[in-house]
């Protein structure tokens, strides 16, 4: 704790912080045996256009832990990240999601429906990340003008000239790219051109401030603008609420996700909303 705090620090035992490492640990080696157990599952999130129809998904990774219930990413990303756990857990997200793909090729509804999942700094860089994204759309026969892979903008600070190289490859190969929570990292503007993106993802916490921050409001617009001038497609995530739907709409922003439309629901759960079955959408 005192190297954390940086130098010339000074921390005192207690035995809170013995609880957080024995927790800490339990966490890290029951994370370790989820994949071998079968333990994780895709719940999607719908994504909608301005006439609130679906028009792609988010695929999220959740831990059905047999004691702790459903675990959200918060909980356990962040450790995945640390241990490099992440790294199989990503593999498994990518050759489920495009699994999915595959199969919904077979349904009337879903078969235009493009997937996004979220792609962490460890994977990007690995250096066989472009064939192992390459060889499981081989594999599964998943349609990679149907995958979306969505990076933040604090990954492309490791090293963003290798990361334009390998989105570049992917690219041409038809796989789309989203810039999640944009707004809230400090890539420079200068590289925003050179990225090979298809879109543009508001982060939520200015769609949610959208509500009582004229600030909130003035970034929003703004990256609505920006993200229009270089002809991307721009989603606002983290919609709760009608009034900040009405806002992003009379701004310009033409596509959407949050609770208030469609919480994340099971493969089943999603696949009923896209035909018309029980949803949550107003």
């Amino acid at each position: 704790k005192a190297k954390e705090s940086g130098r010339d620090t000074l921390r005192l035992f207690d035995d809170q912080m013995q609880q957080a490492v024995n927790e800490r640990a339990q966490l890290e080696d029951e994370l370790r045996h989820a994949l071998e157990k079968d333990q994780f599952e895709l719940f999607i999130q719908a994504q909608f256009n301005s006439d609130l129809t679906v028009i792609g998904a988010e695929a999220l990774v959740r831990w059905r832990h047999p004691a702790r219930g459903l675990v959200t990413p918060a909980l356990f990303i962040g450790l995945a990240e640390q241990t490099g756990l992440i790294l199989p857990i990503g593999r498994w997200v990518l050759k489920t999601a495009c699994a999915l793909l595959r199969r919904w090729d077979e349904h009337p509804v879903l078969r235009n429906v493009p997937l996004a999942i979220n792609i962490s700094a460890l994977q990007l860089y690995q250096t066989d990340f472009v064939d192992q994204t390459l060889t499981t759309l081989r594999q599964t026969g998943a349609d990679p003008n149907r995958l979306n892979l969505e990076i933040t903008e604090s990954l492309l600070l490791e090293n963003i000239e290798v990361a334009i190289t390998k989105m570049k490859q992917l690219r041409e190969q038809g796989i789309r790219f989203s810039l999640d929570d944009f707004g809230t990292g400090y890539s420079s503007l200068s590289y925003l051109y050179r990225l090979p993106l298809d879109q543009l993802k508001i982060d939520q916490s200015f769609v949610r401030g959208s509500s009582t921050d004229a600030d909130a409001r003035a970034v929003t617009r703004g990256i609505i603008s920006l993200g229009k001038n270089l002809e991307l497609e721009v989603i606002a995530e983290g919609v709760e609420a009608p009034e900040q739907l009405s806002f992003l709409k009379e701004s310009g922003c033409e596509l959407f996700q949050g609770y208030y439309l469609s919480k994340p629901l099971p493969v089943a759960g999603f696949i009923s909303l896209c035909e018309g079955g029980t949803t949550t959408t107003p």
